[in-house]
């Protein structure tokens, strides 16, 4: 196992078998990258950098720009928040491990964390709900919650999160 910066973990598997191919998959949060038994400690260095690197490529291709979240978070402001409330900025950062994403109503900023980008749309909806929320009450009070409760799928969602959490140890907060 190897701390990547901006990675994250990342495990590289040897296996006697594996002859001439590497191949690279996400698993329990982190990246898995599998090589010949026999590849010497350049050679594995070397392939991990080149998996790293194709996998990014691959999952960008795959993932919602910040302008995407913007506009998503945008129609879902329209459709569960009051007349006129939206946010300033949407954005992915990959900062965050403990939350799914964060607001600051004094300027309308909402993070997202980039843990949510393989996640299904839904999950990803309510979170975004969630921090939209925020823009109208700042703490986690009764009329937060009237709000995002508007999102039909907000308890599924949570304990698809919950779930998430605890499977892979993060501790994410749900709230």
């Amino acid at each position: 196992m190897r701390d990547v910066p901006g990675e994250g973990t990342i495990e590289v598997r040897r296996s006697a078998r594996r002859r001439r191919t590497v191949s690279a998959f996400r698993e329990q949060g982190r990246l898995v990258i599998a090589i010949p038994g026999n590849f010497t400690r350049g050679q594995e260095d070397e392939w991990v950098d080149r998996m790293i690197e194709r996998v990014k490529r691959s999952e960008a291709r795959r993932q919602l720009s910040s302008t995407d979240l913007m506009e998503r978070a945008e129609r879902l402001a329209g459709e569960y928040l009051p007349e006129g409330v939206r946010p300033s900025s949407v954005r992915w950062v990959t900062n965050q491990t403990t939350r799914w994403g964060s607001c600051t109503p004094l300027n309308g900023s909402i993070r997202i964390s980039h843990r949510l980008q393989n996640m299904p749309s839904w999950v990803l909806d309510y979170v975004l709900v969630h921090e939209l929320a925020h823009l109208v009450e700042v703490g986690h009070n009764e009329a937060f919650w009237e709000i995002v409760n508007r999102y039909p799928r907000t308890e599924r969602a949570r304990g698809f999160l919950e779930g998430v959490s605890f499977f892979d140890g993060s501790g994410a907060d749900v709230d």
